[in-house]
């Protein structure tokens, strides 16, 4: 854009114009003195650069339209000294750019900063980026760069931060120069390429570093002491071995910590708790061993203490960090190890604690009633303990709750009604325990509801209305217990329900026969599956959790629901005939009727496009098999065994694929290719179930309905006002 001035002449007595000029030249000389950058021409040749470098890139966006003209104020991502016009910055950030980096690129002579991030350029880094001198940042993060790190970048002295993470194809063996090539290196991110070998020794004593992360590579070596007063140490996802070194360089300095899964033996040395300043240490995903020393107390400055997927050992710290009201531990993650004994109340005083995960211990005892002054708890996973006596009705003081994760314990009693105060809770998983009674009336609050797992547990009475009032629901299973009564017609109505599991109970009556909701119907086959294994069988819950802590406020939530859409109704009192409309729902990927009494005849299986998985054994349906299946081509399941069916099975139907599926059906005849006529003859053990005859991929399929996965994902954590991100993930 070009400013254009309409400047008045006034000529009442002067012939000439000539006397005009002076007076534009003071207002346009005056302009550039109030507002100098409104004037600055880009350097000639800088913007010859410019557009060379432009011409191989694709900008779908058009952020670089405005590359036009000469005034350096208007081009976008760049920025020129104001006396002489030449380009100091380039910024090009999240343009959604891609394409090769020219050389033309590297004429700009005088480039100080250079951050093409968080775009799609390709090819290698040019070798020429050595030749600017003048470089103090390089930012290249998060593209499709390739290759190695050329050496000429040893030439650039002036550098400050050199920062690469996020180019898988990026790396080759650490260069040795990577540590003594600039005295005035800060930060150097390599982190999330494919960088291997050992770190070299220069790395280890250059004083100016202050962040290094080379997190996610394929780095060797033992895990050395570092001898410079570094901030942030991000050494996650490598091959590293041996001890824990105390960092002394850094006590404090140290700020974030992350050597999670690599290879780290040995102790938590207590030296590690004298890091005056560390607000994030994750060791998780090692091969850490014994007790924690009592003499291990963090500072109040830790937010994120995360030492899960270790073999640690022995009673749980009884104090593992300061606490005051306005600060201290936001998340503590000390699952997957073998502590034992009972949880000490000391955790309890943890007031700031948002995520506590104690889960796949040895702990024994009770719940501590206390738990319920952690106000500011939202997850809390106490699952695969030995826990023992009932869920602890202070729990309710944990009003901001949004996920309990209780399985896989020895908890009894019964559900308090009181519970219902949790209104903002999420999840609820209470399987596989002695749990009894009934789903109290007053849980209808609990609005916010998305899975619920009241599995395997001894709980009874009939289906109440309570369950109408979960609206958001996805998630359902009351299998294995003692539930009795008629299906509710409202069964299949809930919006976002993806799976139901009632299996194991005494549930009687006919199968509702009503309209199916849009998450059933609306499934596409994209639910995240492993391609070699057709199902993952588990009988409980598995989540997978990430916390985000932005300074000391709240840790956030956000999970995804990433299952096998699907129906079990199994091993029940259930008859009648199979509704029609079952067979017509195109989202359903498995259907478990078996060992009831249903009968009636079968319809076509033609419209379920996504089922892989059929079992109607054990029950009195009859007629004739329905027609070509050969279309199912996802269907890796099929048992139709011990029923009343008849007539024929042509061989060019598409029933080939599932041996033994018609096994118990002594009047149906299932031809087979040049031997006639076959009677589906019970299996040559009698008494055998399905999942026996058929192997164990069957018993992976019904041993439960189906895999659910919970995503809380994780966006960073920021340790201090210069905001730094970090990647935290816990498992339960």
């Amino acid at each position: 854009m070009e400013l254009k001035w309409d400047v008045p002449v006034f000529r009442p007595w002067i012939p000439s114009k000539l006397p005009s000029l002076p007076l534009l030249l003071m207002l346009v000389l005056s302009l550039c003195l109030f507002s100098p950058t409104k004037c600055l021409d880009l350097d000639p040749d800088d913007k010859s650069s410019l557009l060379c470098f432009n011409s191989s890139v694709q900008d779908p966006n058009r952020s670089l339209a405005t590359w036009v003209g000469s005034n350096c104020t208007n081009w976008t991502g760049i920025s020129c000294e104001n006396r002489t016009g030449r380009v100091v910055s380039v910024n090009l950030a999240n343009m959604n750019l891609s394409g090769k980096v020219l050389p033309c690129l590297c004429n700009l002579s005088f480039l100080e900063y250079l951050n093409l991030s968080g775009n799609n350029f390709n090819g290698t880094i040019p070798t020429c980026f050595g030749s600017l001198a003048s470089l103090k940042t390089i930012d290249l993060s998060h593209n499709s760069f390739s290759g190695v790190l050329p050496d000429n970048i040893t030439r650039l002295g002036q550098l400050r931060e050199l920062v690469l993470n996020g180019n898988r194809q990026l790396g080759g063996d650490l260069p040795w120069w990577i540590g003594n090539f600039s005295s005035n290196l800060e930060k150097l991110d390599l982190s999330s390429n494919s960088f291997n070998g050992e770190m070299p020794d220069s790395l280890f004593h250059l004083k100016s570093l202050r962040h290094l992360d080379l997190g996610d590579n394929y780095i060797s070596g033992n895990v050395h002491e570092f001898y410079q007063s570094l901030e942030f140490l991000g050494l996650a996802s490598n091959k590293l071995f041996g001890t824990l070194p105390c960092f002394s360089a850094s006590t404090k300095s140290l700020t974030v910590l992350t050597l999670a899964n690599n290879s780290l033996v040995g102790g938590i040395p207590t030296c590690i708790a004298s890091l005056e300043a560390l607000a994030h240490l994750n060791l998780s995903f090692n091969h850490l061993s014994y007790g924690i020393s009592p003499r291990l107390v963090f500072t109040e400055k830790l937010l994120v203490l995360d030492l899960s997927f270790n073999d640690l050992s022995g009673p749980l710290p009884g104090k593992i960090a300061e606490a005051t009201e306005k600060s201290g531990l936001v998340l503590l993650d000390l699952s997957h190890n073998r502590f034992s004994g009972k949880i000490p109340l000391k955790i309890t005083e943890l007031k700031s604690l948002q995520a506590l995960f104690l889960s796949h211990n040895l702990l024994t005892g009770e719940i501590p009633a206390r738990i319920g002054n952690l106000t500011y708890l939202q997850v809390v996973d106490l699952s695969h303990n030995s826990l023992s006596g009932s869920i602890p009705l202070d729990i309710v003081g944990c009003f901001q709750l949004l996920a309990l994760i209780l399985n896989n314990n020895n908890l009894s009693g019964e559900i308090q009604p009181e519970l219902d105060a949790l209104d903002s809770l999420k999840i609820l998983d209470v399987s596989h325990n002695k749990i009894s009674g009934e789903i109290p009336l007053t849980l209808a609050g609990l609005k916010s509801l998305e899975v619920v797992d009241l599995s395997s547990n001894n709980l009874s009475g009939t289906l109440n209305d309570a369950i109408t009032k979960w609206l958001n629901l996805k998630y359902l299973s009351l299998a294995r217990n003692k539930f009795s009564g008629n299906l509710p017609s409202w069964l299949f109505t809930f919006e976002a329900i993806q799976v139901i599991d009632f299996s194991g109970n005494k549930f009687s009556g006919f199968i509702p026969d009503g309209n199916f909701n849009i998450s059933f119907r609306s499934n596409n086959g994209n639910s995240v599956r492993d391609p070699k294994v057709p199902f993952i069988s588990v009988r409980s819950i598995e989540i997978k959790v990430s916390a985000m802590v932005i300074d000391t406020s709240e840790l956030s939530f956000t999970f995804k629901v990433s299952s096998m859409v699907g129906i079990d109704l199994s091993d029940n009192l259930l008859r009648g005939e199979i509704p029609n409309v079952l067979f017509e729902v195109e989202g359903l990927e498995y259907l478990n009727l078996s060992y009831n009494y249903l009968d009636g005849q079968l319809p076509s299986l033609e419209k379920m496009w996504n089922l892989r998985a059929l079992d109607l054994s054990h029950n009195s349906l009859s007629g004739q098999i329905p027609g070509n299946i050969s279309t199912l081509k996802d269907l890796i399941l099929l048992n139709l065994s011990y029923n009343s069916f008849s007539g024929s099975v042509p061989v060019n139907q598409g029933y080939r694929r599932f041996p033994g599926a018609f096994a118990g059906n002594p009047d149906l005849c299932v031809e087979s290719a040049g031997e006639g006529c076959e009677r589906g003859s019970p299996p040559a053990e009698p008494g055998k179930t399905f999942e026996e005859v058929e192997g164990p991929i069957l018993v992976w399929v019904f041993c439960v309905s189906a895999f659910v996965s919970f995503y809380l994902g994780v966006v960073g954590l920021f340790c201090s006002a210069r905001a730094r991100s970090y990647i935290l993930q816990t498992k339960v």
